[in-house]
């Protein structure tokens, strides 16, 4: 299961109820920073969430709404915040844009207060434990290097406990080492390997999250039967127009690749402070009925 905390919704700039654009993707022990727009540590405070294990920073692109949050950060880390290390992960852009930001004008020469290192990263699998992935994916917005993240737990082959306990396996360590694909013996003798008590192999929680982009034909098949899909809704189809010229997506445009990407959820954010709510998600809604549209520190679970 992942979990997603949205810090911020707005678009470009911050409306009085919508911080700009970040949101914390939570799987067991890992946390992940996805972008840092200007206020995100303050939303990070008023969450109750706080800074513990946030050690690592997904930026989709350099655009001053995703990054600037960044240089307060840093300056929170410097004076009040302790934290272990700090990676920020994106594309030699960005990272040219956030080293300036934090290099330049919030460290001015001295040594950040924790191990920092900026990593460029290229679409494909850029961070993996023993039981998930997150894999970088291109997308189009204006300018070089921007980038959407997959969140996928590893497929695995359930457990069945009512064949365990037909054959007679005990509680314990004797199932781990089932589940661990090791054969076990019984007090009795009888062999037990791990197919006779683990079931078919089942695909694992899928969640995409998508910036800003102004096209939705190149993340169909990134997107398809992901479990979520989050995704940005600057504008309203009667402005598609203007959507274009900025390369950005209207909600009908993220409803259409929902459908067809076969998604299970579908939340937009990323809105215009010019439209209101339940007319974004009414538009949406003609076209596939399984949307949110995400509020500021609103959670979802997301799972199979």
């Amino acid at each position: 299961m992942f979990e997603i905390l949205f810090l911020g919704t707005s678009a470009s700039a911050p409306s009085a109820k919508r911080g700009l654009s970040a949101q914390i993707v939570s799987h067991n022990e890992y946390r992940f920073l996805v972008d840092c727009g200007e206020g995100t540590q303050r939303q990070i405070l008023q969450s109750g969430v706080g800074f513990k294990r946030l050690t690592r920073v997904l930026l989709t692109h350099g655009h001053l709404d995703h990054i600037l949050g960044l240089g307060g950060l840093m300056s929170t880390f410097l004076r009040w915040e302790a934290i272990e290390e700090l990676e920020i992960y994106g594309g030699r852009q960005t990272l040219d844009r956030v080293h300036d930001l934090l290099y330049g004008v919030v460290l001015r020469g001295n040594q950040p207060p924790m191990p920092l290192r900026l990593l460029e990263i290229k679409p494909g699998v850029i961070f993996e434990t023993d039981d998930f992935t997150v894999t970088a994916f291109p997308v189009t917005h204006r300018g070089p290097d921007c980038l959407g993240y997959a969140f996928e737990a590893k497929a695995r082959r359930p457990f069945l406990s009512a064949k365990a306990d037909e054959l007679g396996v005990p509680f314990g360590p004797e199932r781990s080492r089932l589940v661990a694909g090791e054969t076990i013996t019984l007090a009795d003798g009888k062999r037990v390997t791990p197919d006779d008590v683990l079931g078919p192999l089942e695909r694992g929680t899928k969640l995409v999250v998508v910036g800003d982009t102004g096209r939705t034909d190149n993340l169909v098949e990134v997107a398809r039967d992901a479990d979520a899909l989050v995704i940005e809704s600057t504008y309203l189809d009667k402005e598609a127009d203007m959507a274009t010229e900025f390369s950005h997506l209207t909600a009908r445009m993220a409803a259409d690749l929902a459908t067809k990407a076969g998604v299970k959820k579908l939340i937009l954010t990323h809105l215009s402070r010019r439209y209101r709510e339940k007319d974004v998600l009414t538009e949406a809604q003609a076209l596939f009925p399984a949307v949110s549209v995400a509020r500021d520190f609103d959670v979802y679970q997301v799972k199979r």
